[in-house]
């Protein structure tokens, strides 16, 4: 009690009222989230007899059964504890697995008393005791050394695996032979053992997982790779996982990292587990920070992780020595509020202001850095084709006209994302005069329509995984601010504003670049206020955008099958689109 009392008088000391009111009310809805996954767990992930029975089936059919090496290491944890982990492993369904694991040095008796037990009765189950203790990149790399599968899976030695995971790890390995990293859905079980807090991901989104560890547990990886980057690094302990998958995604390509929908993983809660808390361990943040940017310098990206929101990170991209110009295009709508708050809080320079209009040019303003022009009978995303042409700036930046600029920053933080090589469309956090999201990010299918990530949250909330306060990516984002290189917006011909004149048309073209190997970025660092509804599509326009990109109605990578799709607010999905493990 005492310890939450403190951590709330921070909270109020750095966030005031607000900030405390907003992390209360996120720890009610997170006691409600649990009781509803309380039932979501009873009804769509608790295996029967007949499901363990299909799976063992299933498992005598697989083309391939590849062995899969469980890396534990090992240091003076509870004798519970210890058990509930090697037991998960013993009751995996698939048999194919082997289990490395390392002592490194224990004080505690009970240690070598419990792995000799199990080792003497499982000849899968290998150990090495340490005669050092070097921490847990070296006890981890220790394990690695018993390892003979062709696939490698990493256990702390307090968690759980779900008894199907590694049947489902060697599902993916068939159907995606070849895939070199796989990571699962993860949830929290306590000292009673009752889980909670899923952590329901979306599929490989780079730009998420440099604010947060979006690998983390189950992290499954082709042995021989792990071993070519050298295992884990000695020196990044507190953040080794993480250091590990960023090394990896080094070596890989982004079509062989794969992600399995399903809770495979349970992080133990309990008192020095960063399960419980990320302040048990402080120093694990400057860590990560690091290992993103030396990341970073592998790849030759100019960037650097500072502290982002609470203890996540956030990459900031350097902008060259003379910043692109940038063509904000925009309507007449609301001009006077726009132009001023451009003018007046815009640090980023240079850009110009090119603004639509709908009759005859008039004296809207005498800024040289303004261009007006005149598409009267136009429709609106053939109005923003004609002044792309018109723009002279190597950055465009489509912004609705009823927008106040309220940070600064906001410009620097949008070009500097898309002028990164593998970006597409960047979008912006936009929320109401009132404080509640109006535009955080686009999910395809949603109502077999499209939906607004946490539509009406308010800016302050935390969202599902932290994700209103976290860089991310999504399949789309809206063009109410959408900011693209004018090569690649020109590379895709623009909007398509012959099938899509009215609505839908920064869908299509964010989907577009999705298949061109862009990827569209969302980022809450960027902050704008817009008054205006998004103009309503017809169900002509919606139709065609289903049947051109059925995929994507069907499954939304970046937005996790266990989340129902007829709201846009993450709520599960009863029951889950996923299927019942595949059965």
């Amino acid at each position: 009690m005492i310890r939450k009392l403190k951590k709330a008088w921070l909270i109020l000391r750095r966030n005031g009222r607000q900030g405390l009111y907003r992390r209360v009310l996120w720890h009610y809805r997170l006691y409600r989230w649990n009781k509803v996954y309380q039932r979501w767990i009873q009804e769509h992930d608790t295996l029967s007899e007949d499901d363990c029975r299909q799976i063992k089936l299933r498992i005598g059919r697989l083309s391939s059964k590849p062995l899969i090496s469980v890396l534990m290491p090992v240091y003076n944890v509870e004798e519970t504890w210890l058990r509930k982990a090697i037991e998960s492993v013993v009751a995996q369904i698939y048999p194919h697995w082997e289990f490395c694991i390392a002592d490194d040095a224990s004080t505690k008796p009970h240690i070598r008393k419990v792995l000799e037990e199990y080792a003497a009765k499982d000849e899968r189950i290998k150990v090495v005791f340490r005669e050092q203790n070097g921490h847990i990149s070296a006890a981890s790399n220790s394990a690695l050394e018993l390892a003979t599968g062709e696939f490698t899976a990493l256990l702390d030695h307090d968690d759980e695996l779900s008894k199907h995971a590694l049947y489902l790890v060697a599902e993916e390995v068939n159907s995606h032979p070849e895939t070199e990293m796989i990571y699962s859905d993860e949830d929290m079980i306590d000292s009673r053992d009752k889980r909670s807090e899923p952590k329901f991901k979306p599929d490989w989104s780079p730009d998420l997982f440099y604010s947060l560890n979006l690998i983390t547990h189950l992290s499954v990886y082709r042995t021989s790779t792990l071993r070519k980057v050298g295992g884990l690094r000695i020196g990044a302990e507190g953040s080794q996982d993480y250091d590990l998958a960023l090394r990896i995604t080094d070596e890989i390509s982004p079509s062989k990292i794969r992600h399995i929908p399903y809770i495979l993983y349970h992080w133990r809660a309990i008192s020095g587990s960063v399960a419980l808390s990320s302040d048990e361990k402080p120093y694990a943040h400057a860590r990560a920070r690091q290992a993103i940017e030396a990341h970073f310098g592998r790849k030759g990206i100019a960037a650097k992780s500072i502290q982002g929101y609470g203890e996540l990170h956030r990459a900031v991209y350097d902008l060259p020595n003379d910043p692109p110009l940038v063509s904000i295009i925009t309507t007449d709508g609301h001009l006077p509020s726009l132009l001023n708050s451009l003018f007046s809080t815009t640090d980023y320079k240079p850009y110009e202001i090119i603004i639509i209009t709908r009759g005859p040019e008039n004296d809207l303003t005498s800024d040289k850095r303004v261009q007006v022009i005149d598409c009267n009978g136009e429709t609106h995303y053939s109005s923003l084709n004609i002044a792309s042409r018109k723009a002279s700036g190597s950055v465009l930046c489509f912004i609705d006209g009823s927008t106040i600029v309220r940070s600064g920053d906001w410009l620097r933080e949008l070009v500097s994302q898309a002028i990164q090589q593998e970006i597409g469309a960047v979008g912006a956090k936009i929320f109401y005069p009132g404080g509640k999201i109006k535009h955080a990010g686009l999910i395809t299918g949603i109502r077999n329509n499209i939906g607004r990530a946490h539509y009406k949250f308010h800016k302050q909330d935390m969202g599902n995984f932290m994700r209103l306060h976290v860089t991310q990516n999504f399949a789309a984002v809206s063009a109410e601010c959408l900011t693209i290189r004018k090569e690649v917006f020109d590379s895709v011909c623009g909007f398509d504003a012959e099938n899509f004149p009215s609505a839908y048309g920064d869908v299509d073209l964010c989907l577009r670049l999705l298949e061109k190997g862009y990827r569209n970025v969302w980022t809450p660092w960027a902050e704008l206020i817009q008054s205006n509804e998004p103009a309503e599509g017809n169900e002509t326009e919606l139709a065609r955008l289903r049947e051109k990109w059925t995929k994507y109605f069907v499954n939304d990578p970046y937005f996790n099958p266990n989340f129902s799709n007829e709201s846009d607010d993450f709520t599960l999905s009863f029951p889950p689109r996923t299927g019942k493990f595949s059965l």
